[in-house]
């Protein structure tokens, strides 16, 4: 979850790494740090609160220095705090340290430390490293570079590790476990390493995604070298990145979240492009092509993902069952290891994360991996951990996704899903070949569709000055709109703080009814198609105890708009489409809402965006 940035080089260092944690703070932003080295010594400037806070108390400190580390964290261990905040230092000073994960034995090697005479200044586990890398560097009289390797060896847990010595003002090293880090090798020779490309990307296309349980040593003179923590010499894999700076930028919006809301036309097209074609009437996914058979004659598919991802996979279970009749299932990641689940080499796990490197996700590929069964990704960023792991998945090409409530991200990863679950039914022949071309030339005219959607924004502006008091929601759906109420619900709580609950329709009745009186909100998907009428009778059950009804509708409804308080129009579309279109104004509304709140809408309390603990 936090953000790490470093940069060693001929160039002041300072003002690269602080624009890089500004980019970085999606990632966390409880509090940040820098440490500078200044040939012999290192200056180390931190505080609670966001980078802005850093700025202000450095602005009128010595930050002249050629290679520096920083950090912008998501508090696990120990409250925000400055002493809690990174880099974290050994007790003379001279090496500091800056990590992203969590360190599970961080207890037991504490006290060993102790018992050695450190004396622990902050509550992290991070700082339990550093003193173990000084520990081990004096008794072994190695440097410090070799000291962290050997201290891995000792670590269970996972981690992403940049550190510097005083010793050494030419030096970086570097070490990832189960957390994603890159390191970028400027043309001027300078080198940087993030927790992910968009703080360097600015200076650099070329880079090394660093694999598990590997150590980077960056020397100035020496260049970049790859080692495990074995101490096996291993050959550095270069990459181009293909992320564009203006991306991460937010192009004259407010915020990234509405900048991303708006961008759902063009990345909802940019996942599909080249993928479908309704004229010749053919669906192509090229990552998982060698795969689709397997996935025919699987035991079942198995969904694992987390948070809005989740939402996603409930999408895909009702469109792969229903249009090509095979057996889904979707799990919490974090919960599918834990209750020892039934696996073996017929089943397909599939895992979807927007940031490819989601921890719980990641723990469960493996174990599926290690049950034999063969395991697909579906992720947004290339080079990702999931990417890599996988045996085979499909990039959702939607772009940099900044805002910590994720948008974009899911209406193209129900896309990719919705690609998947036509390839699927067409070789299998479960759906007919009108219904097959209806379909993609439907998807086809989603991109259109979303624009219109968004023309609605003013007026659902208006709907949420109404209701941005309102304490608690309830949202409700049925078939695939379930997960489209869910994911509407999880946006509210997310950046709103409104306590929302999503359900399938007709369970309303079965406890959340008690809820409903004049002053609850109940958003309604109730747009056309099977269980229409079913949803038209939970409406009324809503209006017979005074709740507000905001219903999302088929354009021309005549039928709900006469019960609903509110109706909120989208472009009439089949209804297996319809999760593409309904998350739109349950997106805008969301956002309006916390914005008349005053909250945070781009990092809003307690969350970061790419959650690599456990």
């Amino acid at each position: 979850m936090c953000g790490i940035v470093a940069y060693i080089g001929k160039n002041e260092a300072y003002p690269i790494v602080i624009k890089g944690l500004k980019r970085l703070e999606y990632r966390g932003y409880d509090s940040s740090g820098v440490a500078i080295n200044q040939n012999g010594a290192l200056q180390v400037y931190k505080r609670v609160g966001k980078v802005s806070n850093l700025e202000d108390f450095a602005a009128n400190q010595d930050r002249s220095g050629h290679a520096a580390i920083g950090h912008t964290r998501w508090a696990t261990h120990g409250e925000p705090s400055d002493v809690n905040s990174h880099p974290h230092t050994s007790m003379d000073g001279k090496i500091a340290l800056i990590h992203n994960g969590i360190i599970e034995n961080y207890d037991v090697l504490k006290q060993e430390l102790v018992k050695n005479g450190y004396v622990f200044k902050s509550a992290t586990d991070t700082e339990v490293v550093v003193h173990l890398v000084d520990y081990i560097q004096k008794k072994e009289n190695v440097w410090f570079g070799e000291a962290l390797r050997l201290a891995l060896n000792h670590v269970v847990g996972a981690y992403a590790i940049v550190a510097m010595s005083s010793d050494y003002p030419n030096r970086l090293v570097a070490a990832r476990k189960s957390s994603p880090l890159v390191v970028g090798i400027g043309s001027d020779g300078a080198y940087y390493c993030a927790s992910d490309a968009t703080p360097i990307v600015e200076y650099t296309k070329k880079v090394v995604y660093l694999n598990d349980e590997e150590v980077a040593v960056i020397d100035l003179e020496k260049g970049l070298k790859l080692y495990d923590i074995a101490d096996q010499q291993k050959t550095p894999f270069f990459q181009e990145l293909e992320l564009e700076l203006e991306a991460l930028e937010k192009g004259g919006y407010e915020h990234f979240m509405l900048k991303e809301i708006h961008e759902q036309p063009r990345s909802i097209h940019d996942c599909f492009r080249g993928r479908l074609n309704s004229e010749e009437a053919w669906v192509a996914l090229g990552g998982i092509r060698e795969y689709e058979q397997k996935m025919i004659s699987a035991n079942r598919l198995i969904i694992v993902a987390c948070g809005t991802s989740w939402h996603a996979g409930l999408v895909g279970e009702y469109l792969i069952e229903d249009l090509a009749r095979i057996n889904v299932e979707v799990e919490y990641a974090s919960e599918f290891r834990y209750r020892n689940p039934i696996l073996n080499e017929n089943d397909v796990v599939i895992a979807i994360s927007q940031s490819g490197e989601t921890a719980d996700t990641l723990a469960a590929l493996e174990l599926a991996k290690s049950k034999g069964a063969t395991i697909l990704g579906i992720c947004n960023v290339v080079g990702s951990s999931i990417a890599r792991i996988t045996d085979a998945g499909s990039y959702t090409h939607a772009g940099p996704e900044i805002g910590v409530a994720s948008t974009k991200a899911f209406t193209a990863q129900v896309t990719v899903l919705t690609l998947m679950a036509l390839s699927l039914a067409h070789k299998k022949g479960t759906i007919s070949e009108s219904k097959f071309r209806q379909l993609l030339a439907e998807l086809e005219a989603i991109p259109e569709k979303v624009k219109r959607v968004l023309q609605t924004d003013a007026y659902i502006e208006k709907i949420a000055a109404i209701y941005k008091d309102s304490p608690n929601a309830l949202y409700l759906g049925r078939g695939s709109s379930f997960p489209v109420a869910l994911e509407g619900a999880l946006k509210l709580k997310e950046i709103s703080y409104i306590h929302a609950e999503g359900y399938p329709a007709a369970e309303m009745k079965h406890g959340p009814i008690a809820l409903i009186d004049e002053n609850m909100p109940i958003i309604v998907i109730a747009t056309q198609g099977n269980s229409y009428e079913k949803v038209v009778s939970n409406i009324q059950e809503v209006k017979a105890r005074k709740g507000k009804v905001i219903a999302i509708v088929t354009e021309g409804d005549e039928q709900v708009r006469n019960m609903a308080d509110h109706v909120i129009e989208i472009p009439e579309v089949d209804e297996f489409l319809v999760p593409l279109l309904a998350t739109i104004p349950l997106q805008l509304l969301s956002y309006h809402i916390a914005v008349m709140r005053g909250c945070n809408v781009d990092q809003p309390r307690n969350l970061a965006k790419s959650v690599t603990v456990e």
